[in-house]
C-alpha cells in the first residue's frame, strides 16, 4: 500500500504512528514504500542505498523476484494451516537446510529470538534428561546479543544495558565469559554446565568476529567436558560471512545452531537445527509454535536459500566484504575496520557513530550505529564494489560533518 492510496499526507501518517504505536525505534524521517535490489524508495520515489538490508534480512536482494514469486504461488494454494498435516514447503525446506549445513533435524520458529529460546529449551531439557536435574547451566559471551524474549535476554551478556536493565530478575542458569577468551570460558565451566552459546560474529556487540583459535578451542572444550556447543547464527547465517553458515567458514561444526533473518529473504521465519540425539529431547507437547513452519514463509525461505546458494552470494559477500573493510579503513577518524563477509563495522576515534548514521540517511544511504563509536553495515549480499564505493563517498562526507559538529560542541562546553 502506498501513501497516495490512503488520502493522508506524509505528516498525517507519521502523526498516526506517534499517536497509536508504542515506539522503541528512532525513526527515519521518510516512509518506505518500495524496494528493489540494493535500494529502498520513499514516498517521493527517492532511492536510498541500502546497507542496512532490513537488519541483515534481505540477503538475496530487496524484493527478490524468485522470493516474491514463491510467496505469490504459495498464497494461491494455502496461506496457513496448523502443524499436524504435512505441507510441501515445510518438507522441501527441511531437506534443503539439513543437507546443506550437515545437521540432522530442524524445528521451525518465527524469529531469531524464538529460535534461540528453542535452542536454550532443547539443550536444557537434553541436559536434565541425560545427566540429571542440575545440568542446565549455559555459558554465553559478554557483550553478546541473543534476542528480546526473557530467556534470550538472560543469555545476553549485557547486564548494564537497556536490554536487561529494569526487566526484573533474569532467568537463572546463565554465566558470562569474555568473547575470544578461551581460558575465561573454560574457567566458567562447572559440573552443572550443559551448553556454551556464542555468535560466530558479535553483531550488536560491535562487529567482532571470533578467532579461529577461539572457535576450535570451544569445540575441543565442549568435547572434553561433554558440553553442547551452541551457535547463534541468526545474523551470520545464510551467506552473510562468506559461507552458507559462519561455522562452515571456520571448519568447526556446532551441536546445535539457530538461524533466522536471511533465511526468509524478507518473510518472517526462523529455525533451530541440531543432531538426532539432542533433538530427541523434544517430544510431543514439549514445544510448539502456531506459525512456525508457516507455508508461505517456508516457500519464501526455500526460494531465498536457493538464490543464496545458486548464485554463490556467500562468495560475493566474502569478496565485497574484504573490499569494504579495506576501503573503510581509509576513511577519516576510523580507528579500526573489521568484519567477516558482509557483516562489517568501523570504529571511530570519536563518539560520532550516531551522527554519521543520520548524515548518511540525509545523503540517501542507510547504515546502522552500535553505541557511540561503531557503525555497522549489513547490506543485501548482492552488493557490488561499486555500491561500496558510493557508500564510502557518502560516509566520508558524513564523517567530516559529524566531526565538525562534535568539535563545535566540545569547544562550546
Amino acid at each position: 500500500m502506498k501513501l497516495k492510496d490512503t488520502g493522508l499526507t506524509a505528516q498525517e501518517l507519521k502523526d498516526m504512528v506517534n499517536k497509536y504505536m508504542i515506539e522503541t525505534y528512532a525513526r527515519y524521517d521518510f516512509i518506505a514504500e518500495r524496494a528493489e535490489g540494493m535500494y529502498l524508495y520513499d514516498e517521493n520515489g527517492t532511492p536510498y542505498l541500502d546497507f542496512y538490508g532490513g537488519v541483515a534480512v534481505n540477503s538475496p536482494g530487496n524484493r527478490n523476484p524468485k522470493v516474491v514469486a514463491a510467496v505469490k504461488d504459495q498464497v494461491d494454494d494455502i496461506m496457513h494451516t496448523f502443524n499436524y498435516p504435512y505441507t510441501v514447503p515445510q518438507a522441501l525446506l527441511a531437506k534443503k537446510i539439513c543437507d546443506t549445513i550437515g545437521m540432522d533435524k530442524i524445528f521451525y520458529q518465527n524469529s531469531g529470538t524464538e529460535a534461540n529460546e528453542c535452542m536454550i529449551k532443547m539443550v536444557r531439557k537434553y541436559g536434565i534428561e541425560k545427566f540429571g536435574p542440575k545440568r542446565y547451566e549455559i555459558i554465553t559471551a559478554k557483550e553478546g546479543f541473543h534476542g528480546r524474549t526473557m530467556g534470550a535476554v538472560a543469555a545476553t551478556g549485557q547486564p548494564d544495558s537497556a536490554i536487561q536493565k529494569d526487566f526484573g530478575p533474569m532467568l537463572p542458569g546463565f554465566s558470562y565469559a569474555e568473547y575470544n577468551n578461551l581460558e575465561d570460558f573454560a574457567s566458567k565451566v562447572t559440573p552443572n554446565t550443559i551448553g556454551i552459546m556464542i555468535e560466530p560474529v558479535q553483531g550488536e556487540g560491535g562487529v567482532h568476529p571470533a578467532t579461529q583459535e577461539f572457535i576450535e578451542g570451544l569445540r575441543k572444550l565442549c568435547d572434553e567436558k561433554d558440553i553442547v556447543l551452541m551457535f547463534d547464527e541468526v545474523q551470520t547465517g545464510w551467506g552473510r560471512t562468506g559461507a552458507p553458515m559462519a561455522y562452515m567458514g571456520y571448519g568447526v561444526k556446532p551441536d546445535i545452531v539457530s538461524m533466522a533473518k536471511a533465511m526468509g529473504g524478507g518473510m518472517p521465519i526462523a529455525a533451530c537445527c541440531t543432531t538426532k540425539e539432542i533433538a530427541e529431547a523434544f517430544g510431543s507437547g514439549t514445544h510448539g509454535s502456531t506459525y512456525g513452519g508457516h507455508p508461505v514463509a517456508c516457500a519464501a525461505a526455500l526460494a531465498s536459500i536457493s538464490e543464496i546458494l545458486d548464485k554463490d552470494l556467500s562468495g560475493n559477500a566474502k569478496v565485497v566484504g574484504e573490499y569494504m573493510v579495506e576501503q573503510m579503513a581509509k576513511l577519516p577518524h576510523v580507528k579500526e575496520a573489521r568484519g567477516r563477509g558482509l557483516l562489517v563495522g568501523c570504529e571511530y576515534d570519536l563518539p560520532i557513530a550516531l551522527e554519521v548514521k543520520w548524515g548518511c540517511m540525509r545523503r540517501h544511504a542507510l547504515i546502522t550505529a552500535i553505541g557511540s563509536s561503531v557503525n555497522r553495515m549489513i547490506p543485501p549480499l548482492i552488493a557490488t564494489k561499486e555500491d561500496v564505493d558510493k557508500l564510502m563517498g557518502i560516509m566520508e562526507e558524513s564523517i567530516n560533518e559529524a566531526v565538525e559538529k562534535y568539535q563545535k560542541l566540545t569547544k562550546a562546553a
